[in-house]
């Protein structure tokens, strides 16, 4: 969710330009903690998207042109080829000082947002030039609509194709993250055209392991039985 502020630029020789932290948010204004945070639904897209050198994938950040300019600050955005040292340090994304503006963002529906999520974060995202910007909304409640997905094209978004699979599970491709975006029973998903599957989770992470480990103590345990062997054949007469 969004709201919007103006920063006020500060004198140069004051240092570095630091954006405010986001404002509290109300009770309702949570949702998006329980999409991304809580599921791990933002980690898991940093891990399979990598680089952390040069690439952002964080959320409840300002953004903004330039010191002294609007800010707003969407749920997550993905910002790739920039400078994430940078963006830490002035505690939000500048695109003056980035010299480019965020690639992707993402605004999750709440009561107290979901009408300036689609009208106008819709038009400010389009003006800075962000190249994709989706909606994501559990119930279709407040965004009018579960899943939706913009692309700029010529400074002015257009609507990203939606088509809905079995059992009532929505779906979008990003041409941006290459991976399809989806609704599916009131869960953000990341999907791999390249696989078929949801990218990397914890659980799954954890199960690689497992696997590992337990491939580990049997090449372990086959060494040791055939070393007992070796040791047996040598004893015998």
């Amino acid at each position: 969710m969004t709201t919007r502020r103006t920063a006020t630029a500060e004198p140069e020789d004051q240092g570095p330009y630091i954006l405010p932290d986001i404002p509290e948010r109300e009770p309702d204004d949570m949702t998006s903690s329980r999409h991304l945070s809580l599921t791990g639904n933002q980690h898991h897209l940093m891990q399979h998207l990598g680089n952390g050198e040069t690439t952002i994938v964080a959320g409840e950040r300002f953004i903004t042109r330039a010191p002294g300019s609007d800010m707003r600050y969407p749920d997550l955005m993905v910002v790739f080829d920039c400078d994430p040292a940078a963006c830490w340090g002035s505690n939000g994304y500048i695109i003056s000082q980035q010299g480019k503006p965020p690639d992707w963002v993402l605004e999750i529906a709440s009561r107290s947002t979901g009408v300036e999520d689609t009208t106008d974060k819709r038009d400010w995202y389009a003006a800075l030039g962000i190249a994709e910007y989706w909606r994501f909304d559990e119930t279709g409640e407040f965004h009018g609509t579960r899943l939706a997905g913009d692309r700029l094209v010529n400074g002015r978004y257009e609507p990203i194709s939606i088509e809905t699979l079995e059992d009532g599970v929505l779906q979008g491709y990003s041409a941006i993250l290459d991976l399809y975006i989806r609704w599916e029973h009131g869960e953000l998903k990341w999907h791999d055209p390249a696989t078929g599957q949801h990218i990397a989770t914890f659980e799954q992470e954890r199960e690689g392991r497992e696997r590992e480990q337990a491939a580990r103590i049997a090449a372990e345990e086959r060494v040791r039985q055939l070393e007992a062997e070796l040791e047996l054949r040598r004893q015998s007469p």
